[in-house]
């Protein structure tokens, strides 16, 4: 009796561990693993197009994560997408004419933003607008300038 006892213990100790296992595994893709919400300092970027760009998005500089998109909305004077970015607080010495990318991670095609230091002496700060930005390479605008260059060709 003691021994069925035990056995069942052991089994329910290993399912629980399991579901735990892939509820941590659930948060790590979905981007919601950082629980932590460290505030540091917000800056803007617009964008033409932000392709598949999603709030919670990493932001990155040389491969670390800097930041994170806190919001992306349409901007009702320039109509562009105006992305705000939630800074790291221990990345306060990032130049301030700093260039931000969209690009495209791995084969399921997370979109995360990059960005290139500039050579400015003064510091990007709590409200500020980053001037140099890329858009993403949207796949489907490729293939059709693709096909319409080749359609033209003959």
């Amino acid at each position: 009796m003691l021994q069925k006892k035990s056995t069942e213990i052991l089994v329910g100790l290993f399912v629980a561990l399991g579901i735990g296992a892939l509820f941590m595994l659930a948060m790590k893709v979905s981007n919601l693993a950082d629980f932590s919400d460290e505030r540091g300092y917000q800056i803007t970027a617009q964008f033409q197009n932000t392709g598949g760009l999603k709030v919670r998005s990493p932001v990155t500089m040389a491969g670390v994560r800097v930041g994170r998109v806190a919001a992306i909305e349409l901007d009702p004077i320039s109509y562009n997408a105006k992305v705000t970015i939630n800074m790291h607080p221990q990345f306060d010495n990032i130049p301030a004419d700093t260039s931000a990318s969209i690009f495209t991670a791995g084969l399921l095609g997370e979109q995360y933003i990059s960005l290139d230091a500039g050579a400015d002496d003064f510091y990007l700060q709590d409200g500020d607008e980053l001037m140099l930005t890329q858009s993403a390479l949207v796949l489907e605008q490729v293939i059709g300038q693709f096909l319409y260059s080749v359609a033209e060709g003959n």
